[in-house]
């Protein structure tokens, strides 16, 4: 059986750590530390590294609040990154490794938001079995709502409609790099009436992180007469592309400006990737969806599928022992 340590990540790791997200199975950009690290003062980090002898084959991005581990709340998604070339029963015993690690360190439970599977490089849900070993409990699941780019699929009648419809208000798409004009006009006013929230993310920050990651981030706006209307950041992996910011202005349903930009993204923009991601709809955890918003991603052709989030007890490591046989 091979032996597995397992040490908390330093600022010395920096190269390893990204050197080694670049060949993982089921990594995204979003997993390098210069995008983790742009809310480092929001988030105590405690993400993991698992070697086996030198060598480098897992990493856990994760924070910790008080007593609790969490793979990390600063991101969409997270939990164990692997090599291309692990195989089932080496996930069992870097489990078991990690989870014998929090232990010992004083830890009672493991809270994990797993990748969902269409951003896997290819197949990669050995963590969902070793979930079931460990009798983790899913405490939520949240219903993405995606378009799979490489099969045939239809806008709705309705949607067709309001596009056409769209492109007769003298509309005009640009994306740009420039995103403070988007925050202030749009976003920012919009979350404030509508939610009495903010974006996770600050111009500055988002600016910063689009500068680290410029193939990664990419912005559109929509104008009609110079005047902007509507606007989306997109965080574009090797086969996702997934609308982080989506608002426009009062004028949306008379303009159609929503409709008209996103026609031209799945149709144009990113028509080769394999899937378009517009992500959740839903409230309070998972428990209520808003059935409009839901109602409009589905009209352009969107799917359900899920991303589960588990809670496990550190103190059932021992599970993972004797599984192969």
């Amino acid at each position: 059986m091979k032996n597995y340590t397992v040490r908390r990540y330093h600022s010395d790791d920096f190269l390893l750590w990204n050197a080694f997200i670049g060949t993982a199975k089921n990594a995204t950009f979003l997993f390098h530390r210069d995008f983790m690290e742009y809310h480092a003062d929001r988030f105590e980090d405690y993400s993991l590294l698992v070697f086996e002898g030198q060598k480098l084959v897992s990493v856990i991005p994760a924070n910790v609040i008080d007593n609790k581990i969490f793979s990390h709340q600063g991101l969409t998604y997270g939990g164990f990154v692997f090599g291309e070339k692990v195989k089932l029963g080496e996930v069992i015993i870097i489990v078991k490794s990690v989870l014998a690690f929090l232990n010992l360190n004083k830890f009672e439970s493991f809270q994990l938001k797993l990748v969902p599977s269409i951003y896997n490089s290819t197949f990669s849900e050995e963590i969902e079995y070793a979930m079931f070993l460990t009798e983790a409990q899913l405490i939520r699941r949240d219903c993405l709502s995606v378009i799979d780019l490489q099969q045939s699929f239809s806008f709705k009648k309705d949607r067709k409609k309001c596009i056409l419809r769209s492109q007769k208000h003298n509309l005009l798409i640009k994306e740009e790099p420039d995103f403070e004009f988007f925050w202030n006009e749009i976003l920012i006013p919009n979350l404030s009436k509508k939610h009495q929230s903010k974006p996770v993310h600050s111009s500055q920050e988002i600016t910063k992180l689009q500068n680290a990651f410029p193939n990664n981030i990419r912005h559109f706006n929509v104008y009609q007469n110079d005047k902007i209307v509507a606007g989306t950041t997109v965080f574009v992996t090797d086969k996702v592309a997934h609308p982080q910011y989506i608002s426009a202005n009062e004028q949306k349903n008379e303009l159609g400006s929503l409709d008209f930009l996103y026609n031209h993204l799945i149709t144009k923009v990113f028509k080769d990737k394999s899937y378009f991601d517009f992500g959740p709809s839903h409230e309070e955890n998972g428990k209520k969806i808003n059935g409009g918003i839901l109602f409009w991603k589905e009209s352009f052709g969107a799917k359900t599928t899920v991303q589960d989030f588990y809670e496990i007890k550190t103190a059932n490591y021992p599970l993972l022992e004797n599984v192969l046989i």
